[in-house]
C-alpha cells in the first residue's frame, strides 16, 4: 500500500493519468528507481493532491475524463514552479506547443521508454534546482562549444566564434534551458520581444545561421536539435 511508496528517498512525483496501462508502466519505472509517487486520474484529484502534497515533479496527461490537463497546469502555475512534464499522444503537436507555452517544462510522446522518461525527469529536476540556486554559472560548456556569459564570448574548440547579437541571445537562451525544448513562440518572446510572437520564420532563419557557426555539420546538427512542429532543444553533453 501507500506506506511502502513513501518510504523511498527519491523526489515525490505526482502522476496525473487516467489510462491504467500507462499508470502501471509509470508506477513500475518510478518504483524501480526509488521515486515516491502519488496518482491522480482526473483534474479534480490532481488539484487535491497537488495542493495537499506539494510534489517535486508532475507527469501530466492532457486528456483527462473531467477536463483538460492544461487546467491542472494553469492551477499549478498560479502558485508553483514545480517541473511539469506533459505526456502527449503522437501527432498532437499543437497540444505540446500549447502546454509548453502555458508553462510546462517538457513533453514526452507516447509510447516512450523508461530511460527516456528518467532522463527527462532528471533534466527537469536539475533545472529547477539550478534556477533555485541561480548563482548563474559564468561558463556553459556543450561538447566543443563554450559560452562565457560574463564576457559574452563563444568559442568552439577554443576558437572564438563571431556571433551577431541575436545569434548570441538565441544560443544563450537555449543554453540556459539546456535539455529542455523551447517553442518558436517562447524563443521569439525572449529574443525579439512579445510583439514578434507570430514571426516564426525569424527563428528558422537565425537558427540556420547559428548552426552554420557552431555545428560541425550544420546539415546534421548535434547540438541544436529541431523538435518537429514544436521548437528547438539544445542537447546537454
Amino acid at each position: 500500500g501507500d506506506a511502502s511508496r513513501v518510504s523511498a528517498e527519491g523526489p515525490l512525483v505526482l502522476i496525473v493519468e487516467d489510462e491504467k496501462e500507462l499508470r502501471r508502466f509509470l508506477r513500475a519505472a518510478l518504483t524501480a528507481h526509488g521515486h515516491r509517487f502519488l496518482e491522480a486520474s482526473s483534474v479534480s484529484e490532481a488539484r487535491m493532491l497537488a495542493t495537499s502534497h506539494n510534489p517535486e515533479l508532475v507527469l501530466l496527461d492532457l486528456g483527462l475524463p473531467d477536463g483538460d490537463g492544461l487546467e491542472v497546469l494553469a492551477m499549478l502555475r498560479e502558485w508553483s514552479r514545480v517541473p511539469v512534464i506533459v505526456l502527449s499522444a503522437r501527432g498532437r503537436e499543437d497540444d505540446k506547443v500549447r502546454a509548453l507555452d502555458a508553462g510546462a517544462d517538457d513533453y514526452l510522446t507516447k509510447p516512450f521508454g523508461t530511460n527516456e522518461l528518467l532522463a527527462r525527469m532528471r533534466v527537469a529536476l536539475r533545472h529547477r534546482a539550478s534556477h533555485a540556486a541561480s548563482g548563474e554559472e559564468k561558463v556553459l560548456v556543450f561538447g566543443e562549444v563554450a559560452i562565457d556569459r560574463a564576457r559574452r564570448l563563444v568559442t568552439r574548440g577554443g576558437v572564438e566564434l563571431h556571433l551577431t547579437p541575436i545569434e548570441y541571445r538565441l544560443l544563450s537562451l537555449l543554453a540556459e534551458h539546456a535539455g529542455k525544448v523551447l517553442t518558436h513562440r517562447q524563443i521569439l518572446k525572449e529574443v525579439w520581444g512579445p510583439t514578434y510572437a507570430s514571426q516564426s520564420h525569424y527563428v528558422r532563419v537565425h537558427m540556420a545561421e547559428l548552426r552554420k557557426k557552431i555545428e560541425v555539420d550544420p546539415s546534421r546538427p548535434k547540438l541544436i536539435v529541431t523538435e518537429p512542429g514544436v521548437g528547438y532543444r539544445l542537447r546537454e553533453s
